[in-house]
């Protein structure tokens, strides 16, 4: 399974070598469109970077009715389930920041809410958990650059 990994990756890699937004010219979507379409790719990106990093995914885009947001990727690093959060930005970190700082104390308490939600139904009280943040930047025209963060934050509660 690692090799087939490692060859899905070095395909998204490779198609990513230009950066994960859409090319100029292409469609007329909305800013709000072309954000989203930016964040598919990436969580594309990161599911696939992770999984060559071994992860073992079992959820993604988990969300709770009620509770804003969602869990990007849940998945085990080994004997660890591991809450992910994706963040991609395509512009200058000079200008728009570095990806990491955009998780902040209000979202870290609905990933943890979230979370804890994600054990209940699934009947899983001791589990040992923590919360990753994969940050890519993707500047046009160049290869995304990845920083994953095991274990960026507690949970909080």
């Amino acid at each position: 399974m690692a090799l087939f990994a490692r060859l899905i990756f070095g395909l998204v890699d490779f198609a990513a070598r230009k950066g994960l937004a859409a090319p100029p010219g292409g469609s007329q979507a909305s800013g709000k469109a072309a954000a989203r379409q930016t964040g598919i790719r990436g969580e594309t990106y990161a599911y696939w970077y992770l999984r060559r990093h071994g992860y073992i995914f079992i959820a993604r885009n988990y969300s709770v009715p009620g509770i804003k947001g969602e869990i990007d990727l849940v998945g085990y690093d080994g004997p660890v389930l591991v809450f992910v959060e994706v963040k991609t930005r395509t512009g200058d970190a000079e200008t728009s920041g570095r990806p990491e700082e955009a998780i902040t104390p209000d979202k870290r308490r609905h990933l943890s809410r979230m979370a804890r939600q994600f054990l209940a139904e699934r009947r899983i009280p001791k589990a040992t958990c923590r919360f990753d943040v994969l940050a890519i930047e993707s500047r046009p025209g160049s290869k995304p650059l990845v920083r994953l963060h095991k274990g960026a934050f507690a949970a909080d509660g």
